[in-house]
């Protein structure tokens, strides 16, 4: 019988991110080599690399794996018609996935790689900060639709005020990252993004 040499790469592939994200539980990211990788994964380290350039394009891959677990389809926000609850429970679970020892340093690890390597930092853009920024952007377009946000603002401006404090006070450790504090990043952020009535 003929193996099924595109089953075997798959097999192979998948043990690779998963070792990979077992050993950086493990170790941290400094420690994390590609040969400790190969090692764990029962693969040859030439192996890896005839697939991936860097230890941080593992580990990107990695995540990936581990985020799109369940997923079919592009991103999508939940549009109940309630902008700020919706907004509240996306970002919510933002902080609460964050604060997840499974992903804070995969993450963690991935903002540092990708502030250094230009090529991971294109592939970040493609696959997974583009996707979920049009996520975004097609949420609150569909609340300016609905007259909830104005007209003229800015859609990727918005999407920044939104989500990055959240990101800048996780990424500088600048205090707690709490569900209390995402509720009051979408209260101010939306206090200033509605439309303004006549006299104010």
């Amino acid at each position: 019988m003929t193996p099924n040499t595109a089953r075997r790469r798959e097999t192979s592939r998948r043990a690779i991110l998963t070792a990979a994200f077992e050993l950086l539980q493990e170790i941290g990211y400094a420690k994390l080599s590609i040969e400790g990788i190969a090692a764990r994964a029962g693969v040859g380290k030439q192996t890896i690399y005839r697939w991936w350039p860097s230890k941080g394009a593992v580990i990107f891959d990695a995540f990936l794996l581990l985020s799109e677990a369940g997923e079919d389809g592009p991103p999508t926000l939940p549009d109940t018609g309630d902008l700020a609850a919706d907004l509240t429970l996306v970002l919510r679970a933002t902080v609460e996935e964050m604060n997840d020892p499974r992903y804070e340093q995969p993450m963690r690890a991935l903002s540092t790689e990708i502030a250094l390597d230009p090529e991971l930092a294109a592939a970040y853009a493609e696959r997974l900060d583009g996707p979920l920024r049009e996520a975004k952007r097609q949420r609150l377009r569909s609340a300016q639709q609905a007259g909830q946000l104005a007209e003229d603002i800015d859609l990727d401006v918005a999407v920044d005020m939104i989500w990055g404090p959240v990101l800048n006070r996780w990424l500088h450790r600048g205090g707690p990252l709490t569900a209390e504090y995402a509720d009051r990043v979408v209260t101010t952020a939306l206090n200033g993004l509605r439309p303004r009535r006549s006299g104010e």
